[in-house]
């Protein structure tokens, strides 16, 4: 089982509040429960992300990249 990368443990409100410049407390709770409603709203096309993946793609093969960025072995 994988394990989730160490700034998903931290607890959210922790971790906003004290990288914040927020007025108070209730000012960033409300930009808290704001954002996924934004978020939400806002959402980008399934389609115009599956293009943008797709390009992606096509240039990290030009490119001669796997994800990572570790180049891909020569076949020999």
């Amino acid at each position: 089982m994988e394990r989730a990368p160490s700034w998903s443990r931290l607890p959210t409100g922790q971790f906003t509040l004290a990288n914040s410049d927020h007025r108070s407390h209730p000012a960033q709770n409300w930009a808290l429960h704001r954002f996924p409603r934004w978020r939400n709203a806002n959402a980008r096309h399934s389609d115009v992300l599956a293009a943008q993946r797709k390009e992606r793609v096509r240039i990290r093969s030009e490119k001669g990249l796997r994800w990572g960025g570790c180049p891909l072995a020569t076949a020999t």
